[in-house]
């Protein structure tokens, strides 16, 4: 098999996981690298092709797929420079930080028949798997929870752009509820946005969130998201089922090390965009389905009122 080609845009927190994931996967080569650092190029100096603007590597290197591992507000912009230049892209969620400028993806990718992939990594955790597999093989779902806190600025590092909420798309809601979403919607199918309450800081970035969403069938489900959690981490899946059995998936159970669940679920979304390429399938939808129960839950806010109350 012919190995398939691939660079990297953006060499920031998330990329050492792609970077890692690559050494399981011999028919992949990395073959170019981009950053606007000179130092973060600088180990890869005189071991591949490095580029200090992403449409150098487009013109230069002859790439199969590009993984887009840049900040949020620049998804657009290199997304669509990749797809017209006819190559694959996995981008890092979510796939742009507004609805319309994802649905303009979508629509270019399908144009150019170019795999459109966006990066819930969180699908492939082992645990969630695990806990999905149990499910199908009981009785139905009648609700879901699915939980994602933690303290921002510990897994920001260096890349502050997480905090500023035009760049970030806005905040919690924009960043890590794609991920949320994307597991309501691997257990439910697709879904709806019913109530929103979004609490923000004083620089407007949203911090603490509670969506409730519905499905067209019944069941239920609500995402809680928190990015001023002071106890690590809290990011986990609860299901109830229709004869009154609850069940649970905790992502990072298992993987003590901060940050450690990423290594296994970048071998899984790396191996999915592979495959992706490979079969030439269209990929774009849960990307946009993801971005529009964002673009819902923002709109839900200005609509209705705070829910909860004296939870």
């Amino acid at each position: 098999m012919t190995a398939l080609r691939l660079g990297v845009v953006g060499l920031g927190v998330i990329s050492r996981y792609y970077l890692k994931a690559l050494d399981r996967f011999p028919d992949v080569r990395l073959s170019a690298v981009c950053d606007l650092r000179e130092e973060a190029l600088a180990p890869y100096r005189g071991t591949v092709p490095c580029h200090l603007d992403h449409r150098s590597l487009l013109e230069q290197e002859d790439l199969d797929a590009v993984v887009v591992n840049v900040p949020n507000d620049d998804h657009m912009e290199v997304c669509w420079d990749v797809l017209s230049a006819g190559r694959a892209v996995c981008v890092e969620k979510p796939l742009a930080t507004r609805f319309d400028e994802g649905l303009e993806l979508t629509h270019l990718a399908r144009a150019r028949d170019a795999v459109l992939f966006t990066a819930f990594h969180r699908r492939y955790n082992d645990n969630v798997l695990s806990l999905l597999r149990t499910v199908r093989a009981m009785a139905p779902i009648e609700s879901l929870r699915v939980r994602y806190f933690e303290r921002i600025e510990d897994h920001v590092g260096n890349d502050r752009w997480y905090l500023d909420p035009e760049r970030c798309g806005g905040g919690c809601v924009a960043d890590n509820g794609p991920n949320a979403f994307d597991l309501v919607r691997l257990f439910l199918g697709d879904v709806e946005v019913d109530k929103a309450e979004i609490e923000r800081d004083g620089d407007g970035v949203d911090r603490k969130a509670r969506i409730a969403l519905r499905t067209a069938a019944g069941p239920t489900a609500t995402v809680e998201l928190d990015w001023s959690y002071m106890s690590g981490e809290c990011k986990d899946v609860e299901v109830r089922l229709a004869d009154g059995t609850v069940l649970n998936a905790d992502m990072l159970a298992g993987h003590p090390g901060f940050k450690s669940s990423l290594e296994h679920e970048y071998v899984g979304v790396l191996e999915a965009f592979v495959r992706a390429v490979r079969e030439g399938r269209d990929t774009s939808a849960g990307g946009l389905a993801a971005l529009r129960l964002v673009d819902a839950s923002y709109r839900a806010e200005r609509s209705l009122s705070p829910m909860w109350e004296g939870s």
